[in-house]
């Protein structure tokens, strides 16, 4: 799919809501990252993000409301749902719930599941256009499916220029990682995804732990298949220090010498600054045309928890081999 021109909107949100309610794509921000934003009751709409993207129909869209109603009338919302709305929205949090009975979003945006993954965003401009559209709107990371998560307007338009209608540029994402998605279809809540949002903070509100992931073939929420999130570059996990030829993605204060491309995800240790940079400091050591990037070891806590599925999902064997 190419498109001969595209337009980016830095203020007046009109001619956007008008484009997304008229089934084109148009990438908007959001506090997590850069979404790829489609009328989500549009069969033909929904359609074209898969293809702009070049995302596997087996793989579910995250919708996204502009208000907590909005969400009720799509999605059946069961008490620990709705204590976690209550909670953390709007904010970093997906919540695949079944489908309601009436539910007029578009099967492909489901992938053939009776469940729908539903989010509203702590974004006023993500809020804004939604509810100027009219319209639920899915929204998957702006990107080429797999490849790193845009946080900035330069990072949708390196990859999905001539795919994409237009462009709402609302600056540097705050997180730089995706949503936490958790399910609450049926017993426990489930943790599918770890994201912006601290398992933890979640736990206390449920008085549980959540259940662990389920690991099964088919994805039952965005970003679950095994390899994505990716550089073209292959990543080297846990490295204590970088080889010759390779870049180093660092983190904290201790970082071992090298003489090749070096970026710190944090200086001072702090995960959430981590989160934040993880995007971006990827698609910068992968520009500089090394083959591996060296990774340092983040701790599994916090927001770590959520670095570290990204980067193992990045390193995770992937087939055919992409273009740079």
């Amino acid at each position: 799919m190419r498109r001969s021109s595209l337009t980016v909107i830095t203020s007046d949100i009109g001619p956007a809501a008008a484009a997304l309610a008229q089934g084109k794509l148009v990438a908007f921000p959001t506090e997590t990252v850069y979404g790829l934003g489609a009328n989500a009751l549009d069969d033909r709409a929904v359609a074209r993000v898969y293809e702009a993207k070049g995302r596997p129909r087996i793989n579910p869209l995250i919708v996204h409301v502009a208000e907590r109603a909005d969400a009720f009338r799509l999605g059946v919302f069961n008490g620990a749902a709705r204590a976690l709305v209550e909670a953390f929205w709007p904010g970093p949090l997906t919540l695949v719930v079944p489908r309601s009975d009436d539910c007029p979003v578009s099967l492909l945006a489901s992938a053939g599941l009776a469940s729908l993954a539903i989010r509203m965003p702590n974004h006023d401009l993500a809020r804004k256009l939604i509810a100027t559209a009219g319209v639920p709107v899915v929204a998957p990371s702006a990107n080429l499916s797999g490849h790193v998560s845009p946080t900035t307007v330069a990072h949708v338009l390196e990859g999905l220029a001539g795919r994409i209608d237009m462009v709402l540029d609302g600056g540097a994402c705050q997180f730089g990682i995706e949503s936490t998605i958790v399910s609450c279809l049926e017993g426990r809540p489930e943790l599918l995804r770890p994201g912006a949002l601290a398992r933890g903070r979640i736990e206390e509100v449920l008085g549980e732990p959540l259940k662990s992931r389920a690991e099964a073939g088919r994805p039952v929420a965005p970003g679950a298949l095994a390899s994505h999130y990716a550089p073209a570059a292959a990543l080297r996990l846990g490295a204590s220090r970088a080889d010759k030829g390779e870049a180093l993605l660092a983190f904290g204060p201790q970082v071992p010498e090298h003489s090749g491309p070096t970026l710190n995800l944090s200086p001072a240790g702090d995960v959430t600054e981590a989160a934040a940079n993880l995007f971006a400091m990827l698609r910068e050591l992968d520009a500089s045309g090394m083959k591996t990037i060296a990774v340092m070891p983040i701790p599994d806590e916090s927001l770590g928890e959520a670095i570290n599925d990204r980067l193992q999902r990045a390193a995770a064997p992937r087939a055919p081999a992409r273009m740079r």
